[in-house]
């Protein structure tokens, strides 16, 4: 597998440029996958957005260039159409180039944007799926979407647009079992009012959940009916998931992840190369303790 991976990164024989549109996870930098780790580490250009770790940028090479393109509620570090046209100006030159974006590049993440205009330009891309915080962050919060018995379905949704333009039938999201929420902070509110007179019950179970997976996590668990306040006095900002429905109690019970834990462990520096006998706490080190071969 190595080997193939080498040889399918080594573009010295052919100056063959390609993109890779690679999911990094939701937080924690021990999320991405293995295969998302390795075109990382070859890659001649990472493209990378605000909620990627930063620790994942350690891994490519020290000759990479690295172009920051975030972007925050109301402050866009370069527009769509730029970050486009980067992808196709450096695939276009012979460029390895990988597109690093949080959580997954299909869900929410406009990696089915970026896929089309590299497809128009007649370029190579490839899709490295990562794990969505629409699931992982409730997970760190001891919130598991589905729950036989409790709900055996879950959807997600942006709530960036809440009001009639932006064609959310917010009735019908009412009825789902679990409503996963991303980008919905600033707009709690208005969302909570839209399912609340769609019939949703106003004692629904509800939570938030800010910088899932990370030392930084904070959740809030309150109601359908107090969300927004709890949100408001909490300090809960964006980039935040909230999960509406029956499930969210059970972080009353499950809630596992020690935030103050993992930052004290993620501020340690190991002495050595850890080795898979090390203890599970070990592996909130970074670089990870199973590295993936590099030969540059």
């Amino acid at each position: 597998m190595k080997d193939f991976e080498y040889k399918y990164m080594n573009h010295t024989q052919e100056q063959i440029g390609k993109a890779y549109l690679i999911g990094a996870g939701p937080g924690a930098a021990e999320l991405i996958t293995v295969r998302g780790l390795r075109l990382l580490q070859r890659a001649d250009v990472v493209i990378y957005d605000r909620l990627a770790a930063p620790e994942l940028l350690e891994e490519a090479r020290t000759d990479a260039e690295l172009i920051f393109v975030g972007k925050q509620p109301g402050r866009h570090t370069a527009k769509q159409e730029e970050i486009n046209q980067l992808l196709i100006t450096h695939v276009a030159a012979g460029r390895q180039v990988v597109r690093l974006k949080g959580g997954d590049p299909f869900v929410f993440g406009r990696g089915g944007e970026e896929a089309l205009a590299l497809r128009e330009a007649g370029l190579p891309f490839e899709i490295v799926p990562g794990v969505s915080s629409s699931i992982a962050a409730p997970a760190y919060a001891g919130i598991p979407v589905t729950q036989r018995g409790v709900a055996t379905s879950f959807t997600v949704v942006t709530g960036h647009a809440c009001d009639e333009s932006s064609g959310t039938d917010w009735a019908a999201l009412a009825r789902m079992p679990t409503l996963v929420i991303l980008m919905g902070v600033g707009q709690i509110a208005a969302i909570a009012d839209q399912l609340l007179q769609a019939g949703r019950a106003a004692a629904t179970p509800a939570a938030a959940i800010q910088w899932g997976g990370t030392p930084e996590q904070k959740v809030v668990r309150a109601t359908l009916a107090t969300l927004a306040y709890a949100i408001g006095v909490s300090g809960i900002e964006a980039p935040a998931v909230i999960v509406v429905g029956e499930v969210a109690a059970l972080h009353d019970q499950l809630a596992w992840f020690d935030p103050a834990h993992a930052a004290a462990l993620h501020q340690q520096a190991p002495a050595q190369t850890v080795t898979p006998a090390a203890t599970p706490d070990t592996f909130h080190y970074w670089p990870l303790w199973e590295k993936v071969a590099r030969h540059d």
